[in-house]
Parts: C-alpha cells; structure tokens; sequence
C-alpha cells in the first residue's frame, strides 16, 4: 500500500489547476470589483458559429464558480465538431447517442459553460445542472447567452440536482440521448453518488431505446489524485469505459485533459 508520499507525489492541486487562459487566444477576461460580490466575465469565441459565449465566474463563491481546464477542453472539442463533425472525436458519441435533435444533460454544471457551448454548437435542448447554491449563477449564464444559442436552434434549461438523489432524477427525468461533465471526479465522498446518478439516469430497466442508441456520458477529466481511479474502477462495474481524446499536458502540468466515453452494459 502506497504512503502517504507516495500519493502526494502525484497530486496537482486542483485549485493550482483552475484555468487562467492567459496563454488561449480566443478568451478575454475582465475583472469587476465593484459589486458586492467580485466577479470575472470571460468572452469565449466560438469559430464554428462565429459568436462569442459570456460566461460569469465569481471567484469568491468557491470552486463551483470558477472555469477548469477540462470545461474549456470539452468546449474545444465541440467547437471542432462543429466546424468537422467526421474527423472529430467526439462524433463516434454523438453518433451512437442519436439522429435527430439532441436533448442533453449536463452534470455538475459548475458556470454551465459546457452546456451553453453544446446547446449552441449542436443545436440541442440542455439542462444544466448543479447543487440549489449555484443555480442562480448558471441562470445568469444560460440567460446572458440565450441569444446566441438560439440562433442556432438549441435552447438551455437551468434545474438543480444532487447526485444520488433519486427525487431529483425523477423531477428531471430521464429521457436524454446524452450526459456531459467535466472535472467532476475530485471530492472521494462524491464517487459513489455520482455513478447512482448515471446508474439511475442511463440504466433504468423497462424504457426500451431504439437498437444501437444507447445513451451515452461524455466526460471530460485531469487527473489529480491517485485515489481517482478508484471512481473508475466503481464506473467499469457497470459501464464501458473508452477514451475519446487526450490533450496535450501544457502550462507545466504532468498530465492533459481527458475525454472519456461511458456507456451502460447490456
């Protein structure tokens, strides 16, 4: 068993890891403090649909309300698909999820930029998610670009969840041809009411899908932790695991963002 050296030895501090976007070209970042409460509006140009999303942290208010670099990665990579939907990654997922428009929920929605971003990218319906505290600041968000993902047919819905709550997946149902998430994997005590959540959400017996339409979560990670694979580990009990792309490591980080593929054993 590996001690307590052995584990910090791999460790990056997550809140080392919050993204700054000082090196990326096409975010630009203000900081107000007059209010009450300081908040950062970062502008994230989006090429595939030339149109800038406006996305408010408040860095104060805890982690919830900051941008994480696998966010900005998942929201690259959807950009791409948009402008090369057969050479992205991300196209064996979306494929499999669904035809047609597609409806989307997101997990752990943090400033909702992952869901606002695919709500405009894909043209589908999003709910973005996360605990009663941050609601109000994913509201702030998905209204600030309501604009901007309607004109691309897409619409985003504000609801709160709590993992492990099978009360509140029912109050959101469960008809979605897709879950994303990003950095969600971070806290141990989460692992286990994270996996109910997708248990319940993805594999619930009696809702026929049509053949080779399973619903799929798109997840998109830095590892951090050792203890992290333990949450894997728990995940492949009852999904399959693949891994859709790998970044580059960058800002003098050992390790880049990940994007995992589960779907729910038959």
């Amino acid at each position: 068993m590996g001690t307590q050296e052995d584990d910090e030895d791999d460790i990056i501090n997550p809140f080392k890891a919050l993204l700054t976007h000082e090196e990326e070209p096409s975010i630009s970042a203000t900081l107000h403090e007059g209010a009450p409460k300081q908040h950062l509006l970062q502008n994230h140009i989006l090429h595939s649909i030339q149109s800038t999303v406006v996305i408010r942290q408040l860095p104060s208010e805890g982690l919830s309300f900051q941008l994480w670099p696998a966010a900005t990665s998942l929201v690259a990579l959807l950009d791409r698909h948009r402008i090369d939907p057969l050479n992205s990654s991300l196209s064996a997922a979306l494929s499999a999820a669904h035809d047609g428009p597609l409806k989307i929920l997101e997990l752990g929605s943090g400033t909702g930029i992952v869901g606002i971003v695919a709500a405009a990218t894909l043209g589908g319906n999003v709910t973005i998610t996360d605990l009663p505290h941050v609601v109000p600041n994913l509201r702030f968000n998905a209204e600030a670009n309501a604009s901007v993902v309607g004109s691309s047919g897409g619409a985003v819905t504000v609801a709160s969840l709590r993992w492990g709550h099978a009360d509140d997946v029912e109050a959101i149902g469960r008809g979605f041809d897709l879950i994303l998430a990003s950095d969600v994997v971070y806290h141990d005590h989460l692992y286990e009411p994270l996996i109910e959540t997708l248990r319940l959400m993805m594999l619930t017996r009696g809702e026929k899908r049509e053949e080779g339409k399973n619903m799929v979560f798109v997840m998109a990670h830095m590892r951090r932790w050792k203890k992290e694979s333990v949450f894997f580990k728990k995940a492949k009990k009852h999904f399959n695991v693949d891994v859709l792309h790998t970044d580059t490591p960058c800002n003098g980080s050992r390790v880049g963002v990940v994007i995992y593929r589960f779907v729910g054993k038959s």
